[in-house]
C-alpha cells in the first residue's frame, strides 16, 4: 500500500471524527473529504463524481417521487392506520412498526420501504406525541436485519451469491437458505433495541411541542356527509392526537356542545371548532372525512388541489384594514379565503366574517399559487409565505397510487426489471396519473441525502483502488493464526470494518476473495465463510454511510454521528457473535 492507501486513511477517519465530534452538516463534511482526495490525485474527477452516477443514489432520489405520490394521495395515511395503529407505549409503537418492516424488506428492497414509512413514521409520531428519533433508527436497522433473511433481501446477497456461483462453480443458494442465520438474527436486533434504545436512542422533541410561544389560529372544519369519520369518537377519529391543537366544541344543528368528550360520536354535519398552532392546522386539512367549514373555499376560481395554505401579515396600509372580512369582500378582492386569523400571537375569538383586520393580523389563507407572487412585494401585507405540503390529498387517487407502488414492488420481485428500471417507471406513472405534480415531484427530492450517498461511495472507491481496504481486511485476517473460528471472527470483523467505512457492496466484493483463499489455506468448507462475510457486510449498524437506509434516517431523526456509533457498536458485536455461533452449526467447516 503506497501513500494514496494512507492518504485515503487518514481523510476518512477525518470525515468520521469530524462527523462524530461536530456538528457540521454530514454532506459538506463528506463532499470535503472528496474535495481533499480529488486535490491530491487520489481520485480522478470521474472517480470522484461516479456516486452521482451510481444506480443505489439515482434510485433512492426517484423512490422519494414514489413517496411524494404515495403521501399526496392519502395513501402514507392508509399506511398509518392499518399497518402502525395506535400503540399503547413507545415500546408497542416500535414493535409495531419493526415487525412489519423486517417482513417487508426480506422480500422487497429496503430502501423503497424505508422510503415509504419515513412519512407515515413522521405523522405517525406527531398524532400519537412519540419522540421520532427513537422510531427511525429502528426502523432502518429492522429493514437492514429483514433483509437478511432471504436471497432477494438486500443487494448484498444477490451480489454475494453470484460471485459464489462465478468463482466456486457451485448452484449458489436458495431463496430461504439464508434464513437459518437471518431469524435469529432478527430476533437479536429486535430484543436488543426493545431493552436498549430507552438508553441508547436519543430524545429529539419536535419542534412543535418547544413552542409555547407559537402563532395560535382557530379554525371551523365539517364532518363531511357520508364521512369515514361519521360513527367515531373523537379518539377513535384521531382527533385528540394533534400536538399544538384541542377541539374547543362541536356545533351540532346549532347546539354548541363545549368541553367535548373524547368519547363524544361524530355525525355528519357536525361543525368542529379547533385551536391550535399551525403545523396542526395543516394536518387537519390533510384529514378525510373533514372540510373547511367556510363555504367561501369554494367559491374561489381554482379546484382545491391547485390551492395552497398561506400566511400573510396585514401591513397598516391594507384597504381592508379597519374593515370586517365580510364587509371588506376579501374573497372577491384577493381571490383568497381566510381560514383562520391570529392576533398578537394568540387566537382571535369570532367568527371570520365578523373579524375587523388589524395592522399586524396573521391571516391564513386558502388561495391560488399565484397569490404568493402577486402579494409577496405588495404593500399590502409585511409578509407572505407559502405553508408547504398543505393542500388536501386526492384521496379518490389513494388506490391507483397504492396500485403503481404494488406494480414496482411486482416487478423487481419477479425479476422483470431492476430497482432503478422499477422505480422510474412508478415515478412516471405517480406524475402522468397526477398521483403528484412535477412541481411537488422535483421538491419532495432530499438533495442533501443523495449528496452524501454520492460522496460515501467516491470515500469507498479511494479505500479500494488505493488498496487501503483490503490492506486492512489480509492484516486481520492474518491475525488468526490457523485456527478456523478465529478466522471466522476476524472475517466478519474486517467485512463490518470495511462495509461501515465504504459501502456494503463494496465491502462484499472486496472481502470475498480474501474469505475464500483463507478458507482453502486453513483446507475448510468455505460455505461459512461465504455467509459470515454476506451478514457482515449486509448488517452495518455502527455508522450512517455504511448503509442506504442509515443515511435515509440521518437528518430527519435529528440524529449525529456518535449516534450510531452508541447504538450501533455494540449492536454489531451482538449480531457478530451470534452468526460466528449459528454459521458453523448450518454450514459446517
Amino acid at each position: 500500500m503506497g501513500w494514496e492507501g494512507w492518504y485515503s486513511i487518514a481523510v476518512t477517519t477525518l470525515c468520521f471524527s469530524t462527523l462524530a465530534l461536530t456538528r457540521y452538516s454530514p454532506d459538506i463534511v463528506l463532499v470535503g473529504g472528496l474535495t481533499l482526495l480529488l486535490l491530491a490525485g487520489v481520485l480522478s474527477p470521474e472517480q470522484a463524481l461516479s456516486g452521482l452516477a451510481n444506480e443505489g443514489m439515482v434510485t433512492v432520489g426517484v423512490l422519494y417521487i414514489v413517496v411524494a405520490g404515495l403521501r399526496e394521495t392519502g395513501g402514507i395515511g392508509w399506511i398509518v392506520h392499518s399497518v402502525l395503529g395506535r400503540p399503547r407505549s413507545l415500546l408497542h409503537a416500535q414493535i409495531r412498526l419493526m415487525a412489519p418492516v423486517a417482513a417487508m424488506s426480506a422480500f422487497l428492497n429496503n430502501t423503497p420501504v424505508v422510503a415509504m414509512f419515513i412519512p407515515a413514521i413522521n405523522d405517525w409520531t406527531k398524532r400519537n406525541r412519540l419522540s421520532v428519533s427513537k422510531l427511525m433508527i429502528p426502523l432502518s436497522y429492522a429493514s437492514i436485519v429483514g433483509g437478511t433473511c432471504t436471497l432477494i433481501g438486500t443487494s448484498t446477497n444477490l451480489v454475494v451469491n453470484g460471485l459464489l456461483i462465478k468463482e466456486t462453480g457451485s448452484t449458489g443458494l436458495t431463496m430461504l437458505e439464508i434464513a437459518w442465520v437471518g431469524v435469529p438474527l432478527v430476533l437479536v436486533v429486535f430484543v436488543f433495541i426493545l431493552l436498549c434504545s430507552k438508553w441508547l436512542l436519543p430524545e429529539r422533541v419536535p419542534a412543535i411541542s418547544r413552542y409555547d410561544d407559537a402563532r395560535e389560529y382557530t379554525v371551523e372544519m365539517l364532518v363531511e356527509k357520508g364521512s369515514v369519520l361519521s360513527g367515531k369518537s373523537i379518539e377513535e377519529a384521531g382527533l385528540r392526537q394533534l400536538p399544538g391543537m384541542f377541539l374547543i366544541e362541536i356545533d351540532r344543528e346549532g347546539q354548541i356542545m363545549p368541553a367535548v368528550s373524547p368519547y363524544e360520536v361524530l355525525r355528519d354535519g357536525d361543525r368542529l371548532v379547533f385551536a391550535g398552532v399551525i403545523e396542526s392546522v395543516v394536518d387537519l386539512q390533510k384529514t378525510k372525512g373533514l372540510k373547511p367549514a367556510s363555504n367561501q373555499i369554494y367559491k374561489l376560481d381554482s379546484s382545491r388541489q391547485d390551492r395552497v395554505l398561506v400566511e400573510a401579515v396585514v401591513s397598516d396600509s391594507c384597504p381592508l384594514v379597519g374593515k370586517s372580512v365580510c364587509k371588506g369582500r376579501f374573497r372577491n378582492f384577493y381571490n383568497a379565503v381566510i381560514i383562520a386569523v391570529a392576533r398578537n400571537g394568540r387566537r382571535v375569538k369570532q367568527k371570520i366574517g365578523d373579524i375587523v383586520l388589524r395592522p399586524g393580523d396573521t391571516l391564513l389563507l386558502e388561495s391560488h399559487h399565484s397569490f404568493v407572487e402577486q402579494q409577496r412585494n405588495s404593500r399590502d401585507f409585511f409578509l407572505v409565505s407559502e405553508i408547504d405540503g398543505a393542500y388536501p390529498p386526492q384521496y379518490q387517487k389513494a388506490m391507483l397510487a397504492m396500485s403503481i407502488l404494488a406494480l414496482m414492488i411486482l416487478l423487481v420481485t419477479t425479476g422483470w426489471l431492476s430497482m432503478l428500471k422499477a422505480s422510474m417507471l412508478a415515478a412516471g406513472l405517480m406524475i402522468i396519473t397526477r398521483c403528484t405534480t412535477g412541481r411537488e415531484a422535483r421538491r419532495s427530492v432530499d438533495w442533501q441525502i443523495l449528496i452524501v450517498i454520492a460522496a460515501s461511495f467516491g470515500l469507498g472507491s479511494a479505500l479500494h483502488n488505493t488498496g487501503a481496504a483490503e490492506s486492512i481486511a489480509i492484516s486481520l485476517i492474518e491475525l488468526a493464526d490457523g485456527d478456523a473460528v478465529i478466522a471466522l471472527t476476524l472475517m466478519f470483523a474486517a467485512t463490518a470494518l470495511l462495509s461501515a467505512v465504504a459501502t456494503n457492496n463494496a465491502a462484499a466484493v472486496i472481502m470475498f476473495p480474501i474469505a475464500l483463499t483463507t478458507a482453502s489455506n486453513l483446507d475448510v468448507s468455505f460455505m461459512p465463510f461465504v455467509l459470515t462475510l454476506m451478514i457482515a457486510a449486509s448488517t452495518s449498524f455502527a455508522t450512517p454511510i455504511g448503509y442506504q437506509t442509515n443515511l435515509m434516517v440521518y437528518g430527519i431523526g435529528g440524529y449525529r454521528f456518535s449516534d450510531y456509533l452508541l447504538i450501533g457498536i455494540p449492536l454489531t458485536l451482538l449480531v457478530g457473535l451470534t452468526t460466528i455461533i449459528v454459521v458453523p452449526l448450518v454450514w459446517h467447516f
